[in-house]
């Protein structure tokens, strides 16, 4: 049981890193707080409650996970100090270990976040050595938490699926978020109709492997998809990341009719490169992945296509990698998202022997960042002087406002006094050239 007085008028600040996923659940954290009664902190303004929500991706995203921590505690002090995530459920130790943390959530546990933070908390940070840590491990990690919340953020994201039974050689998410499980299609679409009712008019579709959205109901990815598109008022879905080998043609064709999916895929590819794939245990090749590419292309030629690239790998000697630039540069593709390997513990990566040193990692990372923006601006020209829907998110007074169309070109609309008006609004726009700093295309109404 829960006592909410202990909440009432109180202040909580929260910070997320790593994916939309994380995103997600942290608008969901804030959500359930505000309907008992506490106040999200203003910018500067001390608060009584943290929540940090980590990341565990790369060796990186661990440093910047401590130094979040570190700051929220330092700029809070008495706050009592919530940290949950993926970084919490591989190193709850560590993370219990720093100075103002109070109590630290595993993958499991943060469905059960509030109840966790009514029974530590009760009103006042309690004085204690270290924080208390609850995890379970990877095979009991059986817990789905719904999240389904925009924050602050115009778009909601909807988490359809956690977990993965992929085991890729260089990841942790799997022993972070355990195997894939997901809720039922019936469930997720009242979820979507509850955005719609609130005048949401976007959803973001989330999940670690969504793809593989199923294997708790026996129902099929497909078939959620089709069930959303049926939801009034909700004008536009977009499916966060898609795994190849779970993009089948059936789905792609359906997207490519559909009332309300965009035209607009995030595919994760790794390397182009078949003998760094078997490496990764990845579960498909660069036939297959071209396969998609094209047929996407085929139905939808103005589709936006952003990939996934992971550069440095063990095992990705320099002939391993030119073939993957080759390949990134012969298909139609839109944006890459690159990624230097990072090694992680425990991993089945580490007992590759060939190992890439971080020059090469930097190098073949701004080769790849280079023809990546070469494919988006060549992308985003092929659209100026053309009209377009743009949905248009909040922005600060005096600031330039910004947007995106069906498929994914981010817009700018210069300042203006009633530019918020706009918001949350799917509004008819002339594309004119690209801003100062060539990450969107102008317009005018």
């Amino acid at each position: 049981m829960i006592d909410t007085s202990a909440f009432q008028g109180k202040t909580a600040t929260y910070f997320t890193l790593g994916c939309k996923l994380n995103f997600s659940e942290t608008s969901t954290f804030c959500r359930l707080l505000q309907d008992m009664g506490v106040r999200t902190a203003q910018k500067g303004e001390q608060a009584d409650i943290c929540i940090i929500n980590t990341c565990s991706v790369t060796e990186v995203a661990d440093h910047k996970c401590r130094q979040a921590i570190h700051r929220m505690v330092r700029e809070n002090p008495g706050a009592f100090v919530v940290v949950t995530g993926c970084y919490a459920q591989l190193k709850p130790e560590t993370v219990s270990n720093i100075e103002g943390v109070d109590l630290v959530l595993g993958a499991n546990e943060k469905a059960d976040l509030i109840q966790y933070l009514s029974d530590g908390w009760s009103g006042g940070k309690q004085r204690n050595s270290q924080a208390k840590y609850h995890t379970e491990k990877t095979k009991d990690i059986k817990t789905f938490a719904p999240s389904c919340s925009r924050g602050s953020r115009t778009r909601y994201f909807l988490k359809v699926q956690d977990g993965c039974d992929y085991f890729c050689t260089y990841c942790t998410i799997p022993y972070a978020r355990g195997f894939s499980r997901n809720p039922t299609i019936e469930s997720l679409v009242r979820q979507a109709e509850i955005a719609a009712e609130e005048g949401g008019k976007e959803i973001v579709l989330t999940g670690v492997n969504i793809g593989d959205f199923g294997k708790t109901t026996g129902e099929k990815f497909i078939d959620l998809v089709k069930a959303l598109d049926k939801v009034n008022g909700i004008c536009r879905y977009r499916i966060s990341s898609i795994e190849p080998d779970l993009l089948d043609d059936e789905l792609i064709t359906y997207c490519s009719q559909s009332r309300a999916f965009m035209p607009h895929y995030h595919i994760p590819l790794q390397s182009g490169s078949d003998e760094v794939l078997k490496l990764m245990h990845r579960r498909y090749d660069t036939s297959l992945f071209a396969h998609k590419v094209n047929l996407i292309k085929k139905l939808v030629p103005n589709a936006f296509i952003g990939v996934d690239v992971m550069v440095g790998t063990r095992g990705e000697r320099p002939e391993y990698f030119e073939e993957t630039y080759d390949f990134l540069e012969s298909i139609d593709i839109t944006q890459l998202h690159v990624f230097p390997y990072s090694e992680r513990p425990g991993t089945k990566a580490l007992s590759i022997p060939y190992k890439v040193s971080d020059n090469d990692k930097k190098y073949r990372s701004q080769r790849l960042l280079d023809l990546s923006e070469r494919k988006t601006l060549a992308f985003y020209e092929h659209f100026i002087g053309t009209d377009a829907e743009v949905l248009f998110e909040k922005t600060t007074q005096g600031k330039a406002m910004h947007g995106f169309t069906k498929n994914y070109i981010r817009v700018e609309l210069p300042p203006s006094a009633d530019n918020n008006s706009l918001d949350n609004q799917l509004v008819k726009v002339k594309l004119g050239g690209f801003n100062n700093s060539k990450t969107a295309l102008k317009a005018r109404l």
